[in-house]
């Protein structure tokens, strides 16, 4: 007879995933989730298979949330929300902000892969991007990547604190955000 499923499967990803939040995806370890359980290691294999697919289950679990942060901004422009919600999540989850983004490894793919192709969805929705042809899109959005990057980092960093306010963060995504949009729609128009 198979052990007794002692834990929903929603609880052992809510634990990996405050382990990541403290020490970042290679953090994630059976031994760890079932100490922050109270448990022995049982239970969380008969829910997953390996740690792998348990940290799986984590990146969707943060796509979960970079896309609820992204739902609450409401500024009208699909395109700087998602801006600002990137700068937010990186302030309040910076550890997983940090190991996503700056460290190479394998797991921003699959956070790619479920993020960016909404992304380019929104961004075609949007009455002054439907000019663009997908490629001129994603060229967009990578420039803007590139820089909001940056912003991400410098906001995660509290040396910068007191002159990145949430204000002056807004302002410089917008203005980022229409140099790029522009600057592609004036070599646009000269070929």
């Amino acid at each position: 007879m198979p052990p007794k499923n002692k834990f929903l499967k929603e609880e052992i990803i809510e634990a990996a995933f405050q382990i990541a939040k403290e020490e970042g995806m290679d953090g994630i370890t059976i031994r760890k989730i079932a100490t922050k359980l109270g448990s022995s290691i049982a239970p969380i294999y008969v829910n997953f298979k390996d740690v792998e697919e348990l940290k799986g289950e984590v990146i969707s679990k943060i796509s979960q949330i970079s896309n609820e942060i992204i739902l609450k901004q409401d500024t009208g422009d699909k395109f700087l929300n998602i801006g600002i919600a990137s700068v937010k999540f990186a302030k309040e989850y910076s550890v997983i902000f940090k190991d996503l983004i700056v460290r190479s490894n394998i797991y921003m793919e699959s956070y790619d892969s479920q993020v960016m192709h909404n992304i380019i969805e929104a961004m075609k929705e949007d009455e002054e991007l439907k000019i663009f042809t997908e490629e001129e899109l994603k060229d967009i959005l990578m420039k803007m990547r590139v820089f909001q990057v940056g912003l991400c980092i410098m906001a995660t960093n509290e040396s910068f604190a007191s002159e990145l306010t949430d204000e002056k963060i807004i302002e410089m995504l917008k203005d980022t955000v229409g140099d790029i949009v522009n600057g592609i729609k004036v070599r646009k128009n000269k070929k």
